[in-house]
């Protein structure tokens, strides 16, 4: 078996992969059930947000471009008309920003995960951002944290019109990298967006595997995908990439 081409450059999915799952997020919602003055027991409050959220995800998740404040928008509709209320388009506005500071405020980035920026950045590697999210969450959060500076280039779907798996967001980053498929390893969580749509396009792909963390907008996907690598921190990618070597 032939040695695998070396690696150039690597591209980088963000929540779930650059940033942890979680956080304290909840506020928005908070701020609804006060404004509407819904008093339900915890347990329903909760089974009708994951039902919410589970509807809009069968409406967007198959689509190869949204935003992400439309697919927000859509479970909050659900959620309302759930408990007999519906909001405006000031409402949502108002619940959007606050939901995007929460956001900011609070998910987590991976404690490794500037060192491993900083280390590929300095082993010569051209780093990307290439995330299924708006431009008003990717660069504040970004931002917050700094990271800017350690990429080369971040990319929005809202910039590409694409989200992935469509192949339209891997053929946009490739032009701004003015890079070969061949010679970029891309990093996600999802089989079904990063997995399988980098090696639809023709890259390899390194999965960070979370025990027991469901991965956002795969509903009722049957997903067939071997990621090239899996990994459990980021910093295993200095590893990848030195027994590969560079081009």
């Amino acid at each position: 078996m032939s040695a695998p081409p070396p690696i150039d450059a690597v591209f980088f999915d963000l929540g779930g992969t650059l940033f942890r799952y979680g956080g304290r997020q909840g506020g928005g919602i908070r701020w609804v059930l006060e404004e509407f003055q819904i008093a339900a027991p915890a347990e329903q409050i909760g089974s009708a947000w994951r039902d919410a959220s589970s509807q809009a995800a069968e409406r967007y998740s198959r689509q190869p471009y949204f935003l992400h404040r439309d697919l927000f928008r859509a479970t909050l509709d659900h959620f309302l008309q759930s408990f007999g209320h519906r909001a405006d388009e000031d409402f949502f506005e108002a619940f959007h920003l606050r939901q995007l500071q929460a956001l900011v405020d609070h998910l987590p980035l991976r404690e490794e995960c500037r060192d491993t920026l900083q280390a590929l950045r300095d082993r010569g590697l051209y780093l990307s951002v290439v995330s299924n999210i708006d431009d008003d969450y990717l660069f504040p959060l970004l931002e917050k944290h700094d990271l800017v500076a350690l990429f080369d280039h971040c990319i929005s779907s809202e910039a590409a019109r694409s989200c992935k798996p469509d192949p339209d967001i891997f053929h946009f980053a490739l032009g701004k990298a003015e890079r070969h498929p061949h010679d970029v390893l891309f990093v996600g969580d999802s089989l079904h967006h990063d997995v399988a749509g980098a090696h639809r396009v023709g890259m390899r792909s390194a999965r960070i595997v979370d025990e027991g963390v469901a991965t956002p907008l795969t509903q009722g996907l049957e997903v067939v995908a071997d990621p090239d690598y899996e990994i459990t921190t980021l910093s295993d990618l200095l590893e990848i990439v030195d027994g590969v070597g560079r081009s």
